[in-house]
């Protein structure tokens, strides 16, 4: 081991992926694509691939039992990882679930954690296939593994957009972040008078956008219907910037995206002016949407237009015009990823 020593933080979560990354070497032609997408391709034969894909929720840093139900808490460990499948054009169809836990939590509390699973499991069709269990000293941690599979030739890497792609989201965003504000503010006044009961009425969609998101899988099959493989793909876990950031770096690319184009819901906007915060911002950088961000190509504009499901943001550049966010005045600002990264300072 080196005697110099390199602070983590130096390179955040995304720098030390890639300073790993490039000291791993892929031996097997099965090995489609190894690390640096949403899910690793393994290559089955008949034309088909498997798609693998990892996540771990750690208490404290991406949860906080003060407020998120155990039940939510399963639920949302699954659909995020089905999440990393659908944004590759594929379909999950099995998971594993490793966790671990303190003796804090009694028997009740993990079936309640695994009844969310369940429950997420139903919905997207998914089965739970094996996992383990251990102890731990400093909170729950909880590590899913998504297997899923698609027609090789449809999987849709983050590498593949082209200049003059447009860029298209489904859903709205900003919504989990101003749901994350809303009940940290709630915590912050429990803490401070235990008296004082939660006020959440009226942002129900917000607070759900945040405690129990949804995998896009009805996007997915929205695209197979209207015969539109998107050039490119990424989920919006770490905010739209970021996502961007992640095409358009992979791809060699730049983009231009418009404000007046950004999909915001009126509760996400009302809660967003209440803590005074710009509604774009929290699209821009909140993360924990969940929402499939991709592009196509211009031929496929009319599949696409009108569909409520996804809308139509701005477009991929030449790499050397940039990345830029065009506000409703018309001002080219340059792009800042600013969304969560682990690591940072």
């Amino acid at each position: 081991m080196s005697e110099q020593r390199t602070e983590i933080s130096s390179l955040g979560e995304f720098g030390l992926i890639k300073h790993l990354a490039s000291k791993i070497e892929v031996k097997n032609a099965s090995t489609l694509k190894g690390i640096g997408d949403d899910a690793a391709v393994i290559d089955i034969g008949n034309g088909e691939v498997q798609l693998i894909s990892t996540d771990m929720l750690v208490e404290g840093v991406h949860f906080d039992l003060t407020y998120l139900p155990l039940k939510y808490l399963g639920y949302k460990a699954v659909a995020v990882n089905v999440s990393d499948i659908c944004a590759m054009n594929g379909i999950a169809e099995q998971i594993t679930v490793s966790i671990a836990f303190s003796n804090r939590f009694p028997v009740e509390a993990i079936d309640e954690l695994y009844l969310g699973m369940r429950e997420a499991c139903e919905k997207y069709n998914v089965d739970l296939v094996g996992g383990d269990t251990t102890s731990s000293l400093s909170g729950l941690v909880i590590s899913i593994t998504a297997i899923g599979k698609a027609k090789k030739e449809q999987v849709v890497y983050r590498s593949s957009a082209g200049e003059h792609d447009l860029i298209v989201v489904s859903g709205d965003l900003g919504g989990a972040y101003m749901g994350l504000q809303i009940l940290e503010r709630e915590k912050q006044i429990f803490k401070e008078n235990p008296s004082v009961q939660p006020d959440l009425d009226g942002n129900d969609y917000i607070l759900q956008r945040q405690m129990k998101p949804e995998a896009r899988v009805d996007v997915i099959q929205f695209l197979k219907e209207l015969d539109v493989v998107p050039t490119s793909m990424i989920d919006i876990s770490d905010g739209l910037a970021s996502e961007l950031f992640h095409i358009c770096s992979a791809s060699n690319t730049g983009c231009h995206i418009y404000d007046e184009k950004i999909p915001i819901d009126a509760q996400t906007s009302m809660a967003a002016i209440d803590f005074e915060i710009d509604p774009s911002t929290c699209a821009l950088n909140g993360g924990e949407d969940y929402e499939l961000l991709f592009t196509i190509k211009q031929a496929d504009f009319d599949k696409i237009k009108g569909n409520p499901h996804m809308t139509i943001i701005g477009h991929i550049t030449d790499v050397y015009d940039g990345m830029y966010f065009i506000d409703k005045q018309g001002t080219a600002i340059q792009l800042q990823a600013q969304g969560w990264q682990h690591f940072n300072s």
